[in-house]
């Protein structure tokens, strides 16, 4: 287990870690110093030289590593990213229900749910980590980016362990609305099953014809609105991009998915249409204290752009 991080959490991120590889101790070291390694190790949009002349890279009791410092291996060496400058997502993290174990929100769209890639700041983690004064905030499932609705998240990692159990044997029942076209000659309610896959790195998941069961879909029409229709969706298994793949499949894309059913070149600071798929609804036993809890969203659709 590597030891504890001698820096503090930066905007609600911990450092990061990162170790000195072993080596044949009778064998030369391939690395003279520290700096040399470090520049080796880190890619090349990190300003190592820059950040050992600063300081910023330490060890365990949070001395700096120096440009010439000896290498030595089994060490571990600890800093914080340059983050890069993000587009200010518009909209309001509602919170919907606070508690000593459980914070339930309502995001906006184009709000991601982890730090990740181009979105670290803009994500509801790292704002409300630091907005809430819980710097263990962590989330107890996902939505996609440009998904709006509700979110669970632990207070502390004490209360993962129980939650996530009752999301993996499905004993949260989640309901879904989205936006979509009306198709006269569809019968609803319908139950969608097919096989979904998505590789990692790919825009768009794929069904996969013949392949076992591993997505299912009840799909009833709920209302008529500007000659479209409400669909309350509930899901029977969370495959990514699951719903917005059924309602394809049924001929009824989400209005205003970016993705399906073609890609779209979308900025990613074009915030003017969101995804019209919104996290509605979430009940569950709570497994700690045998409570029902029940949490609605504060939005509805059509969901306009918001900010």
């Amino acid at each position: 287990m590597p030891p504890r991080s001698p820096l503090p959490a930066r905007h609600g991120l911990a450092a990061a870690r990162l170790r000195t590889p072993d080596r044949d101790p009778n064998g030369p070291a391939p690395w003279a110093t520290m700096g040399a390694w470090l520049r080796h190790r880190l890619p090349d949009r990190v300003d190592v030289p820059g950040m050992l002349a600063q300081g910023r890279f330490v060890h365990d009791d949070g001395r700096p590593v120096r440009e010439d410092d000896p290498y030595a291996q089994q060490l571990f060496v600890w800093f914080h990213r340059d983050l890069r400058d993000e587009p200010q997502v518009p909209g309001e993290i509602h919170v919907v229900h606070r508690d000593e174990r459980l914070v339930v929100v309502d995001k906006p769209p184009f709000l991601s749910t982890i730090p990740r890639g181009g979105h670290v700041m803009q994500s509801v983690v790292v704002r409300l980590r630091a907005d809430l004064g819980l710097p263990e905030l962590s989330p107890l499932h996902r939505l996609d980016r440009v998904t709006s609705g509700l979110l669970m998240l632990a207070t502390e990692s004490t209360w993962r362990g129980p939650y996530q159990t009752a999301f993996e044997r499905r004993a949260v029942d989640k309901t879904y609305r989205a936006l979509a076209p009306l198709r006269a000659d569809l019968e609803l309610p319908v139950v969608v099953r097919n096989h979904l896959h998505k590789e990692r790195g790919t825009w768009c998941a794929e069904v996969v014809p013949g392949a076992p069961v591993n997505a299912e879909t009840l799909v009833e029409l709920e209302r008529e609105v500007g000659g479209q229709g409400v669909y309350r969706l509930t899901p029977r298994t969370g495959r990514t991009h699951q719903l917005r793949m059924h309602l394809l499949g049924l001929g009824i894309p989400i209005v205003a998915d970016p993705l399906y059913p073609v890609v779209q070149d979308v900025a990613v600071d074009d915030f003017r249409r969101p995804l019209q798929l919104l996290a509605a609804e979430v009940a569950f036993t709570d497994p700690v204290d045998g409570q029902d809890r029940h949490f609605r969203s504060v939005r509805s659709l059509p969901l306009a752009p918001e900010g």
